[in-house]
């Protein structure tokens, strides 16, 4: 068998965002779903910066009985030169229920406590952000009290 292939990965951009109430949906396909608004938020690294803008903006979020949640958010953000990009990423938020009963309750909790990773891609029509277009990233995620925050790497 040969070597596995090397992944390497290089820091582009921390995303940081801000956001409304949830919209309790209710149960669906044995999930609790609710739609959480997006309503703006910073871009900022090396490779990017910008502002996310509030709307269209949001995460359809499912949440399993046990507390593990499913994201599915889509966003756009203007670069600092102007372009717009579309973001869309699904993720996963698991943990113990007890970590994530207080993560559900707005609290404080270290980022070790739990797993939050994301899948990011992009769509732009601005020429000098086309290479996020041939990217896949992934995000390391938090959820601060005053919204998540995700550290945003591209796969090299």
């Amino acid at each position: 068998m040969d070597a596995p292939l090397p992944l390497r990965t290089e820091f582009l951009f921390r995303i940081s965002l801000t956001v409304g109430a949830p919209q309790g949906i209710g149960p669906s396909r044995g999930t609790d779903l609710r739609v959480v608004p997006v309503t703006g938020g910073t871009v900022a690294g090396p490779r990017l910066a910008g502002e996310v803008l509030p709307a269209p903006a949001g995460d359809w979020l499912r949440v399993e009985p046990d507390g593990t949640t499913h994201l599915d958010v889509r966003l756009t953000f203007r670069a600092a030169g102007g372009g717009l990009v579309y973001c869309q990423y699904a993720g996963l938020r698991a943990g113990p229920p007890e970590v994530l009963a207080r993560l559900g309750r707005g609290e404080a909790v270290a980022p070790d406590q739990y797993y939050f990773r994301t899948a990011l891609r992009f769509e732009t029509g601005a020429p000098d952000l086309a290479w996020l277009t041939r990217l896949i990233a992934v995000g390391v995620g938090q959820r601060l009290p005053e919204g998540p925050v995700y550290d945003v790497y591209g796969v090299m």
